[in-house]
């Protein structure tokens, strides 16, 4: 699958305020600085679609792009903001936030998976794992994308995804699915492509 065109169409406080549910939702999320914007961009290969900032914290709403893919298919990529600490914002902004992402990732009908990101250059991060362990609890869909793969010296990504499976392991019966990727090589870009695109197929309309 390939996508053909990609839109900014809304950014939303809640999940109430999103797009009518009648087309197939992506959202991926992860934590602050984790390169969630340079890999969307990378996705849909639309150059500054996502607003990328050097400030964490920068995603405050659920924003929405209208994806058209080769398939014909019509569908949602979701921006989410990230999870974790941001110096900049306040304890109240964090607080909503969380209570935003939580409502829209449990209540957001059309959902179809979210796309965790995790940073490939680091050892497991409880921050990553307790978000992980939420979604479990939630019953969410989710797969694993590790991100930054291009950052790694040579032997470092496979070794740091092994390790965090192997965290994983301790607590799930099975491994979640996942990707490795890098923004600047674009690796990973067709495999996930295809995955959404095989989702999107068994996607039945609202």
């Amino acid at each position: 699958m390939e996508i053909v065109s990609a839109a900014y169409i809304i950014s939303s406080p809640g999940y109430k305020d999103c797009p009518p549910a009648d087309k197939p939702e992506y959202a991926f999320i992860g934590r602050s600085n984790v390169g969630k914007s340079s890999l969307i961009n990378m996705l849909t290969n639309k150059k500054g679609l996502a607003k990328i900032s050097s400030t964490p914290g920068k995603t405050q709403l659920l924003n929405h792009f209208e994806i058209i893919s080769s398939d014909k298919k019509k569908w949602y990529l979701v921006d989410l903001p990230g999870y974790g600490y941001a110096a900049t914002v306040s304890q109240k902004a964090r607080n909503n936030w969380g209570n935003m992402i939580e409502s829209y990732i449990r209540k957001r009908e059309n959902l179809v998976c979210l796309f965790v990101l995790i940073d490939s250059r680091l050892p497991p991060q409880a921050i990553d794992l307790e978000f992980i362990e939420q979604m479990g609890e939630w019953q969410v869909p989710f797969v694993l994308v590790f991100t930054k793969s291009d950052k790694n010296k040579p032997g470092a990504t496979e070794k740091n995804v092994a390790n965090f499976l192997g965290v994983l392991s301790d607590k799930w019966e099975e491994s979640p699915p996942y990707f490795v990727t890098s923004a600047t090589t674009k690796e990973g870009r067709k495999p996930l492509l295809d995955y959404i695109g095989g989702l999107n197929r068994s996607f039945t309309r609202l």
